[in-house]
C-alpha cells in the first residue's frame, strides 16, 4: 500500500504478510494506492439492539458487517441487551469492544435495554457482575427523565457512584456514562468516570474538569439531531421538552468548547436505536464541521484506536486499512465510498473476500 494517511497527511509505504503489517518490500505484493486510514472507530454503538428491540445473534452479526462495510473496523459497544461475546475476536468482523449491559434504575431508562436496579445502593454489586460479563468497559446511565419532577435528573447518589466506579477501576475496567443534562455531570466527574456519552449538558466548568482529568467525550452528534422529536413526543412533560430543545440548540457550541479546552472527542453514532448501523461517515462528517476534517478523522481513527488500546500500522499488528480513492479532507463524501476495506489482511468489501 502506497499513499497518504487521510488524517495526518503522512506519506505511507505499508506492507502486509499473512494478515499482519510487515517490513517490506516484499516480492509479488499486490499494489494498492490511495488515501488510507487504519479504519474508522464507531466509539458508541449498540450491536445487538435495533429499533425493533433486542436482535438475534445473526442480526447482530449483520449489524457488525454493515459497520465494517462503512469503514468502521473497530466498534465500542456501549451496552447491549444481547450477549455478543460470540462476535468478539472475529477477523471477518470489526474489532468489538464490549461494555456488557447498561446499568440503570427501574423505570428510569429504556425498557428491557439494560439492567434495572430498584435500590441505587445495588450499583457497586452490579458493576462487579458486569466486570465478568463485559469486555473492559462498564456503562452506567447517569441521568434520564424523572417523571416525578418532569425533567432530566441524576439516577445515583454521589457516594454510590464513587464506590461503583472504584469497583470497576479495581477490576481493570473503564466506566462510561449516558448523560444528557447538566445536573449529573459534577457527581460523575468527581467519582472518576472515564468517558461521557452525549454530554449535551456540559458547561465551561464541567468541560474544564474533563480536560484536567483526561475524561473523553463521545457526543453522538447525529443522534442528538433527534432531540427536537424527543421533545415533540413529550408534551406531558413541558419542562423536559423545553430542556431537550435547549440542549439541542447549544450542542454544537458545547462540542467546540470541549475541543478548544483539549478534551479528547471521538466519533460515535449511537447506532442501534434511533440511528441505523453503518453511519460512522455521517458522524465524522458532522464532527468535521465543528473541529475540521483532518482533526475529525484523526479523532475517529488514530486517536480512538490509541484510546481503546488498538494498534495502528505497527509491524506485527493485524493489518486493518480503509483506502479511499481521493482525499476525504477535501471531499468528505469520500468517507462514504471507500474503494478497499481490509480487515486482518483480507479484503472485505462489496462481497469480495481476498487475501492481500
Amino acid at each position: 500500500m502506497v499513499g497518504a494517511d487521510a488524517a495526518t497527511g503522512e506519506q505511507l509505504d505499508l506492507w502486509i504478510n499473512n494478515g499482519r503489517f510487515a517490513d517490506g518490500p516484499m516480492p509479488d505484493a499486490t499494489g494498492l494506492t490511495g488515501f488510507v486510514l487504519p479504519g474508522l472507530v464507531d466509539a458508541h454503538c449498540h450491536v445487538g439492539y435495533s429499533s425493533e428491540g433486542t436482535a438475534t445473534l445473526a442480526e447482530a452479526e449483520d449489524q457488525a458487517r454493515t459497520n465494517l462495510a462503512a469503514g468502521a473496523l473497530a466498534l465500542r459497544d456501549c451496552g447491549s441487551p444481547l450477549d455478543t461475546r460470540p462476535l468478539v475476536d472475529r477477523d471477518d468482523l470489526p474489532v468489538l469492544i464490549r461494555a456488557g449491559r447498561h446499568i440503570a434504575r427501574t423505570k428510569r431508562y429504556i425498557r428491557e435495554l439494560g439492567v434495572d436496579l430498584d435500590d441505587p445502593a445495588e450499583l457497586p454489586a452490579e458493576v462487579a457482575r458486569q466486570l465478568e460479563y463485559g469486555g473492559g468497559w462498564i456503562k452506567i446511565v447517569g441521568d434520564w427523565i424523572d417523571r416525578g419532577i418532569g425533567d432530566l435528573a441524576p439516577l445515583w447518589p454521589d457516594d454510590v457512584l464513587s464506590e461503583a466506579i472504584a469497583v470497576a477501576h479495581s477490576g481493570g475496567a473503564r466506566v462510561t456514562t449516558h448523560v444528557f443534562g447538566e445536573d449529573a455531570l459534577p457527581g460523575l466527574l468527581a467519582a472518576g468516570v472515564d468517558c461521557i456519552e452525549h454530554g449535551t449538558g456540559l458547561t465551561a466548568d464541567t468541560i474544564a474538569v474533563m480536560a484536567e482529568r483526561g475524561v473523553h467525550l463521545v457526543p453522538t452528534v447525529i443522534n442528538i439531531a433527534n432531540f427536537p422529536s424527543f421533545a415533540d413526543s413529550a408534551s406531558r412533560f413541558p419542562s423536559y421538552a423545553q430542556h431537550m430543545r435547549e440542549l439541542y440548540a447549544r450542542n454544537n457550541e458545547m462540542i467546540r468548547m470541549a475541543v478548544q479546552a483539549g478534551v479528547q472527542v471521538h466519533a460515535g453514532t449511537d447506532a442501534g436505536g434511533f440511528v441505523e448501523h453503518g453511519r460512522v461517515a455521517d458522524e465524522v462528517t458532522a464532527l468535521a464541521g465543528l473541529m475540521g476534517p483532518r482533526e475529525a478523522m484523526l479523532a475517529a481513527s488514530h486517536k480512538a484506536r490509541d484510546w481503546l488500546g488498538l494498534p495502528g500500522y505497527t509491524v506485527g499488528a493485524a493489518a486493518d486499512l480503509v483506502i479511499y480513492p481521493g482525499d476525504p479532507a477535501t471531499d468528505l463524501d469520500m468517507l462514504r465510498h471507500p474503494s478497499v476495506i481490509i480487515r486482518a489482511g483480507t479484503i472485505r468489501a462489496g462481497g469480495r473476500t481476498a487475501q492481500v
